[in-house]
Parts: structure tokens; sequence; C-alpha cells
């Protein structure tokens, strides 16, 4: 992957904190897989940066980042106190009406980074879905977590029976071209490759209070990856 310059990727930024629209692909905290991270190059950006909360390394969009330890404090309060208001947008298998649908099943972390919906041992986990649009065989979803467990929104939607596209850990399905538009023809010699090549998973909208009582909104825009696989699947409904 070529070196991420994060100045590009800012969505809004004032004298406190800056919010950035990540890529797919990066990790937000350092990890043991790979010597790239969100949080070091938001160093190299701004030396005091901290990052307020955390994206999975596949999941795209919003990530907000203090520059401050004072502003730090004060976002991670507000995470705490669910003060901050966070919009995902998903596409998922299958057609599914959700109305202000609310999921509720408590999370349990097993080992190896999955979690599973447990009554008696999870934690208290919320999260509301919305059915934005409906294709031929998939569904876009707006996701507003209201707790903040480890793969929440991926495994309420699995135990809703629509789980993520591509989010194979939790029963999602690769998109494939050849599934959604009528006569593709791939080569004999061909390997297909999927139309996202990562869960279908973008942070598209986050709002808070700032340190200084002013509420900030801002909004990211899909990466160049869940923008194609949204047109094909609006192309061939």
């Amino acid at each position: 992957m070529k070196k991420f310059n994060i100045s590009e990727s800012v969505l809004f930024e004032d004298d406190n904190l800056y919010i950035i629209n990540k890529p797919p692909g990066i990790s937000t905290l350092d990890d043991r897989t790979s010597n790239l991270s969100i949080l070091k190059f938001a160093k190299e950006y701004q030396p005091d940066s901290q990052i307020c909360h955390r994206l999975d390394k596949e999941t795209s969009g919003c990530l907000v980042i203090a520059k401050n330890p004072e502003t730090y404090r004060h976002m991670s309060i507000a995470f705490e106190k669910r003060k901050v208001n966070k919009i995902y947008h998903a596409i998922v298998d299958g057609l599914h009406e959700f109305k202000n649908t609310k999921a509720t099943g408590p999370i349990k972390t097993l080992k190896k980074g999955i979690v599973v919906v447990d009554f008696q041992d999870g934690k208290e986990a919320l999260t509301y879905f919305d059915t934005l649009e409906a294709y031929k065989t998939h569904t876009l979803v707006a996701c507003r977590p209201v707790t903040g467990r480890m793969h929440q929104i991926r495994v309420h939607l699995s135990f809703l029976k629509a789980p993520i596209t591509g989010d194979e850990s939790y029963g999602g399905r690769p998109l494939y071209l050849s599934k959604v538009k009528r006569n593709y023809n791939i080569g004999r010699d061909e390997i297909e490759k999927p139309l996202i090549q990562r869960l279908a998973l973008h942070a598209n909208e986050i709002s808070f209070e700032d340190p200084k009582g002013k509420m900030t909104d801002v909004k990211a825009p899909y990466p160049k990856d869940f923008a194609v696989a949204i047109k094909q699947l609006d192309k061939n409904r």
C-alpha cells in the first residue's frame, strides 16, 4: 500500500481536533501485523495527536483525533457517556426492511478477536438499523450504535440474518459482479475478484459537542471501493 497522506483525508479541523476519512486497510492503532497505523501518520501530521476512538482495520470513514490532552479527555468522556452520535453505512447480504429496528443482543468476546451474542454472559449492547436502499440481492443499511462494543454492528447484523457483505467472520459473502449483473461472462482463465475486497462497512457520519460547547457534525464520502459496489448494485437491480 502506498504511503497514506493524512492531510489529504482531513474532513474537519480546528484548534483542538481534526476528523479524517480513514481509508480501509490501515489499523487505527499500532499492531503486530504492520508497522503502519493511523496513529503513526497522525503523529507525523501533528505530534500531540491522540486517537479518540477506534475503527476496525477494514472499516473506512470518520475518525476523530485530538490535538491536545484536554480535548482527548473531553472526547473520552463524551464517548463513555454516549454523547457522540455515529451513523455507519453497511451493505448487507439479502433484502431487509429495517425501520428503526433495535438489536439488543448482549455481546461476549471470545478468543482471536471474535464476538458472539450471548444472553447469559454478554455485555449490554444496543444498535438501531434503518434500510436506506434495497437492491436485487443486497440492502444498504444505516447503523446507529448506542454502545461501543467490539464488532458490535457486525455481530448484531449477523444476528438479524443480515451479515455485512464480505464479512466472512460473521457469515457475510463476497460480492461478485457475476452474481448481480445479467449475462456477465468470465473469461475461461480469469479469476473474478469481489467488487469490494473487505467488509462493506463505512463510518458515514459523526456528531458531538466540542470542548467549547459547539456542535460538530461531519460526514465522510464513500471510498472508491464502497462507491463502486453501490454503483453496480444500483445499476443492476
